[in-house]
């Protein structure tokens, strides 16, 4: 039973992971320190979907499922909603590819934003919170 908990708790770092992956980049709007846990996390998350690099988490996973399956175990809320959002019937290379564009397109926008608001004159800055 135990491992069957660390393995749902592997399932649901994984899906923060990809959440942080996709959207982190807007904590760095607030909190500019979390660039430097983002942008190597965004490489990453890219690569594995991009290059098709497998991610540490799928065979730790598996692991330890595989060492909780003597366990009589019914189907719960992690493998019922979380674990199709992370691993989608019909996933193919194509879709893969896309997804890995979309995670480097949301970020080069966020990252866009944040180096055109730090570029910005700083008496424009000024002028709008005047206002």
């Amino acid at each position: 039973m135990l491992a069957r908990i660390a393995a749902d708790g592997v399932v649901l770092l994984h899906l923060f992971f990809i959440l942080f992956v996709l959207a982190g980049g807007l904590l760095a709007i607030r909190w500019h320190w979390i660039v430097a846990l983002h942008l190597p996390a965004v490489l990453w998350g890219a690569a594995v979907e991009l290059i098709g690099w497998s991610c540490p988490l799928t065979p730790l996973e598996n692991s330890l499922r595989a060492a909780g399956a003597e366990e009589g175990y019914s189907s719960g809320f992690i493998d019922h909603y979380i674990v199709p959002l992370i691993y989608p019937a019909g996933l193919t290379r194509e879709i893969q590819i896309v997804l890995g564009g979309v995670v480097l397109l949301v970020n080069v926008g966020v990252y866009g934003y944040l180096i055109y608001r730090r570029r910005r004159p700083k008496a424009a800055v000024h002028r709008q919170s005047r206002q």
